[in-house]
């Protein structure tokens, strides 16, 4: 978490707050839940407190925008790795309102908000709440982690209004139907990748495949994350060196090195 990230499709990781509830399958293995457990902090449930920062923690959304202003770019900021910015609590709303100030003000800066509740978004976001058009630098994503959920989110995510909408097929646990998620449009980009950590379930390429072809049908970015600790080719265990996370692009196959983006817009 932080300004240096092993996130391949972000630069930074961002949490506003910390905490949140299990909600599907994608949450199982949840690395952000082990590793709050592994340093002692119990924010994890619907009755759990969440944790949250003062005020030295937020000040680093304007050193990174100053820097990208530098550099003349725009820097990819994943925003919460450790929680979930559209979870429905009370004691979120002073929170989330002062991290839509901030990203309003950092312009040099696109937020990545992934969820797994896209149905709150409408009742959440700004520009959504005072009919004002989608904020430049906000990209809104869902977790798709099987065909139930993918369809589910991908239809909810359709409902709110974004400049970039995203699926996150991460962890990939199996067979979807993409040309229903993907297609007819409003969805701009796809990231695929299997499940590291402990208890790390079996992904199979051909998942990640069958995500890549639909992708390529509805014209929308596809980028291969990982493998993960266990990929699966035709029945057989994809030997990996890096076994981990399965993440070093030169071990993918060769069609699967796809690591493309939409074009973040300048505001």
């Amino acid at each position: 978490m932080g300004e240096k990230t092993g996130i391949s499709w972000t630069d930074h990781t961002f949490n506003p707050w910390q905490g949140c509830v299990e909600v599907s399958p994608a949450c199982d293995h949840c690395y952000a839940r082990e590793f709050s457990k592994f340093t002692g902090f119990k924010i994890w449930g619907k009755d759990a407190p969440r944790r949250f920062f003062a005020d030295k923690h937020w000040t680093d959304l304007g050193k990174w925008d100053r820097k990208a202003a530098e550099a003349g770019v725009i820097r990819f900021v994943f925003c919460a790795s450790f929680a979930d910015v559209f979870e429905a609590r009370d004691d979120l709303v002073p929170h989330r309102a002062r991290l839509f100030d901030l990203i309003r003000d950092t312009r040099h800066l696109c937020y990545l908000l992934l969820t797994k509740r896209p149905e709150n978004a409408p009742r959440m976001l700004p520009w959504m709440i005072d009919g004002s058009e989608p904020w430049p630098n906000v990209w809104i994503g869902a977790t798709g982690e099987n065909d139930k959920f993918a369809k589910l989110r991908a239809r909810r995510l359709r409902e709110v209004r974004a400049v970039t909408r995203f699926i996150s097929y991460e962890p990939a646990l199996e067979v979807v139907d993409w040309d229903e998620v993907l297609g007819p449009g409003g969805i701009q980009w796809v990231i695929g990748g299997g499940e590291s950590g402990g208890g790390a379930r079996e992904t199979e390429l051909s998942n990640l495949r069958a995500m890549v072809a639909s992708a390529r049908r509805y014209d929308v970015s596809p980028f291969v994350k990982q493998l993960g600790r266990f990929p699966r080719s035709g029945g057989q265990l994809v030997q990996l060196k890096d076994r981990k996370h399965g993440g070093d692009i030169e071990e993918f196959p060769v069609d699967l090195r796809l690591r493309e983006r939409p074009t973040p817009i300048r505001s």
